[in-house]
Order: structure tokens, then C-alpha cells, then sequence
């Protein structure tokens, strides 16, 4: 069985995949697979472009992380880390701000919305984002909290975006994947309670989670989706794993995804 079998042959429908591993300032692919250049839906994977956009305002001095949303006084920092109180959708049951870590795709739009007010959402992520390091095949197509859809190549990119700080200050960039407020509980979807639950200002934090990250280390960070993507990094090891899928999440990707990352990491971790 070839490397590229063991990462991807048990994915069902048809996956794509990448990973990545940073040598000095070169980028290595030690081994992919898939059809890299079809655009497929991000979906929640879209969280971590627009952490990507609000750190680049952030380093802009044009938003900070302390400010209030108006919005139950929420800070953008409890927005992006869903620390906010909010529940998934608008309308979905709230509970104390900064209490509990409940996942929420409405304060992500909310955050988003403070930003842009009347501007559209879709060009503010492509001036922070998708221009900038290069996303030439990416678009937000809906709400910024699920809507952007890209290519596999263009997510292995963002995920070096991430492991280089391209666009961002190291500071903030550091600050975005460092846990927040990380002793509180609360609920991976699909995945279930964790006590702590830690969270970035938007991506997630392994800590001590056993879950989808498989054996990666306790700093290492990403997100995954309803579609089936993912994308997972190391800053300190200097390596990253994305992949789509044409299949949605569910059970088979609560099987089969911490024993992908684990082979992933094994691989990467190779000298």
C-alpha cells in the first residue's frame, strides 16, 4: 500500500488532500492526492479565513479584539472564539456570555457584520484574504461564517498562510491560536463534550481533545466542516494537513479523520 493509500483510500466519494511541511522558507507537498484545483464548499472551514481577516484588521489598528459588538456587550474576541453566549443559529438559546464555549455560526457572521456594516462581505475577504496570499480560486458564496467554496490547492495554501503568518504579524497571529478563555467546557459538534474545550479567536485548539486532530500535538489548530474539508496545523513543527471531500460529514469522518491526521502527522513528523 502506497503512502497515498493509507491517508485517502477510506475516504468515501472523492476526497482530495495535501500535506504540507515548511523547510526554511520553502514549501514541501510530501504527499497528496485527489483532484487539487476542484472548487468544493469550505463550509465552516470558512472560519479560519475570516480569522484570517479580522487579524489583518486587527494588525490595521482598525478593530480590536476588547471591542463590543453591541450585541449583549459580546467582545470580538467572544464572537470569534464562541464564547459569546450565542447559540448556533439566531434564534437558538443563549446562555451567559463568556460561561460556556457553545459553537455559533451567527456570532461569526455577527463579528464579520460589525466589520464591514453595509459593506459586502465578499469583497472584504477578498482584499484581506484571498488577493493577498494568492486564493486565486476561492470566493465567499453565501454567509461568511459557511460560504466560501476553493479549491483543495487554494486551502493547502491558506494553511501555509497560517504556518508562515502571511499577511499577519506573528503577534497576532499567535494571539488568534492561542486558547481563549481555555478552561471553559463545551461541545465539538459531532464530536461531543469536552472539559475544557479550548478555542482560538476562530480557529479550534486540540489541547487535550480526542477527537478529529487524532495525535497531533496540544497547540496544534484548524477547523472542519459539514462538507467534509478540514485543515489542520503546527506552527512549532512547521506542518499542516488539508482535505475536501464530495461526501458530507458524518459518521464515517468521526471514524476515519483522527486516524487520517494521526498518519498525517506521522508522515509530516518524518525527518
Amino acid at each position: 500500500m502506497s503512502v497515498d493509500d493509507s491517508l485517502i483510500g477510506r475516504w468515501p466519494g472523492s476526497a482530495a488532500f495535501a500535506v504540507l511541511r515548511l523547510n526554511g522558507s520553502r514549501v514541501e507537498r510530501l504527499v497528496e492526492g485527489g483532484d487539487l484545483d476542484e472548487v468544493r464548499p469550505w463550509a465552516s472551514v470558512s472560519k479560519m479565513v475570516v480569522a484570517l481577516a479580522v487579524g489583518v484588521e486587527v494588525d490595521w489598528g482598525l478593530v480590536r479584539y476588547e471591542d463590543t459588538s453591541g450585541l449583549a456587550g459580546a467582545t470580538m474576541a467572544e464572537l470569534m472564539s464562541h464564547c459569546s453566549g450565542l447559540g448556533l443559529e439566531a434564534g437558538d438559546r443563549t446562555v451567559e456570555r463568556a460561561t460556556r464555549r457553545v459553537y455559533s455560526n451567527v456570532a461569526i457572521d455577527l463579528a464579520v457584520g460589525g466589520i464591514v456594516g453595509d459593506g459586502d462581505p465578499a469583497r472584504w475577504l477578498d482584499d484581506r484574504v484571498f488577493t493577498p496570499i494568492g486564493l486565486s480560486n476561492s470566493r465567499l458564496d453565501g454567509r461568511a461564517a459557511a460560504g466560501v467554496v476553493g479549491s483543495t490547492n487554494d486551502l493547502a495554501q491558506l494553511a501555509i498562510a497560517w504556518l508562515r503568518s502571511d499577511g499577519l504579524t506573528e503577534t497576532t497571529r499567535d494571539r488568534i491560536i492561542t486558547p481563549y478563555l481555555g478552561a471553559l467546557s463545551g461541545v465539538v459538534p459531532g464530536f461531543g463534550r469536552f472539559d475544557p474545550c479550548p478555542w482560538g479567536l476562530g480557529p479550534e485548539i486540540r489541547g487535550a481533545k480526542r477527537h478529529w486532530m487524532g495525535q497531533w500535538p496540544p497547540d496544534s489548530f484548524g477547523h472542519f466542516s459539514q462538507s467534509g474539508a478540514l485543515i489542520l496545523a503546527n506552527v512549532a513543527a512547521g506542518v499542516a494537513v488539508v482535505a475536501t471531500s464530495t461526501v458530507p460529514f458524518g459518521p464515517w469522518a468521526v471514524e476515519l479523520w483522527p486516524q487520517f491526521t494521526s498518519e498525517a502527522w506521522k508522515h509530516a513528523s518524518r525527518k
